[in-house]
């Protein structure tokens, strides 16, 4: 039995090997401040974002999903930045991406949010297995200039 619950300031050495893990995934080294002050805004309640852990019968956090308000010139209510979602390798495929996700679609339908939307790697095709049953691909390509 998978639960959901908020991440609060008690969870970061918990989060963080998700994070990192993460992190490996996509082949990111992202620096120890920044995932400081990630995880305080995550956590703080100043920030319109926030996140989820996702925890095992035995109290494991096996999984993450980060998620972010934004507003949109497309529509009154905000829109939802699903940013980063994470499982433990070792139980992917079992449900629990789905549950972090429903969590998020959750939390923005209380926010009166008009959509969520998230991104993901062309090569990311097991996560995508996923994505393809719960939400519907946009079209869009995403163009990055970084400073």
């Amino acid at each position: 039995m998978t639960r959901i619950v908020a991440l609060t300031e008690q969870d970061f050495e918990e989060w963080l090997p998700l994070w990192r893990g993460y992190q490996i995934f996509y082949k990111a080294d992202i620096d120890e401040e920044t995932t400081r002050t990630t995880f305080a805004r995550l956590t703080g309640g100043a920030e319109p974002m926030g996140a989820f852990l996702a925890r095992d019968d035995a109290g494991r956090a096996i999984g993450m999903v980060h998620w972010i308000m934004h507003r949109s010139c497309w529509t009154t209510g905000d829109y939802c930045y699903l940013q980063d979602l994470f499982v433990a390798p070792d139980i992917r495929g079992g449900g629990v991406g789905a549950k972090l996700i429903e969590a998020v679609y959750d939390v923005a339908q209380k926010h009166g949010c008009s959509r969520v939307h998230w991104l993901t790697q062309f090569t990311n095709e097991r996560a995508m297995i996923l994505y393809d049953k719960v939400a519907t691909k946009s079209g869009f390509l995403q163009y990055v200039k970084r400073f």
